[in-house]
Parts: C-alpha cells; structure tokens; sequence
C-alpha cells in the first residue's frame, strides 16, 4: 500500500488514487524495487527506449 500518489496532469503530491484538484488518475511516484531476477525488466527498457514511459 503506498499513500503517496502524484498527479501527472497537474504536477502535484496528494494521498489520493484520483486528483482532488483536476480529477485525473494518480499514478506511484516511487521506482520500482531493484530485484536481479526482475522478470519484466527487458520489457520496461525496451518500452523506456522508444520513447513510453
């Protein structure tokens, strides 16, 4: 459970899964654990490579 959210429209830090000032969704703003048996980490490169994340 991670309470602090950040909104990507507006650019601001709430505790909320929707944005109280612009209603958007909310997204985690903390990476993603560092694990060397990381299953998907091939494909979260490839997508950061042509330009997705």
């Amino acid at each position: 459970m991670n309470l602090l959210h950040y909104c990507n429209k507006c650019r601001e830090y709430t505790l909320k899964p929707i944005c109280p000032y612009c209603g958007a969704k909310t997204i985690n703003p903390h990476p993603p654990r560092f694990s060397p048996q990381d299953r998907y980490g091939e494909y979260r490169r490839k997508l950061k490579k042509q330009g997705g994340l």
